[in-house]
């Protein structure tokens, strides 16, 4: 019998909700450096994010991801409408939603805490950064239990 590694045992589900595409390759390259097998979904909008969640529309089965990086700025529905739905959700209310935005506006920051974002990340305009962003969102959130 072979030993598994950690990729082998348990992969990560990561729903991405973006709609700029350069900022979903960054985030794809930022996870495959990971020591875990992260399976990224991309929804590009607001209401695909839902569909894709609820497993509706194109979607024939829900996604339960372990975390979601949500962007505020997305068309359709936005960030914060999106957060609120999910914290509203009984399926999905504890999954782990990370808000990943260009804004720095401290109502912005304080609107999404208060919807019950679990974290919100500033996105680094760096890329060095960025990489270190998505570390620091493994190390939190896909730490074995």
């Amino acid at each position: 019998m072979t030993s598994l590694t950690l990729k082998e045992l348990k992969s990560i589900k990561v729903l991405v909700v973006e709609d700029n595409l350069p900022d979903v390759v960054l985030v794809k390259e930022a996870f495959k450096e990971s020591k875990r097998l992260i399976q990224v979904t991309v929804a590009k909008d607001g209401q695909e994010a839902m569909d894709c969640l609820r497993g509706e529309g194109r979607f024939h089965a829900r996604l339960r991801p372990d975390v979601i990086l949500l962007d505020l700025n997305i068309p359709k529905k936005s960030g914060l409408e999106v957060l609120a739905e999910i914290k509203s959700d009984f399926n999905l209310h504890n999954v782990p939603v990370i808000v990943m935005s260009e804004s720095d506006l401290d109502e912005d920051i304080k609107r999404a805490y208060a919807s019950h974002a679990n974290f919100y990340i500033i996105k680094p305009h760096d890329l060095d950064r960025l990489f270190m962003a998505i570390r620091y969102v493994e190390k939190i959130w896909f730490s074995e239990s």
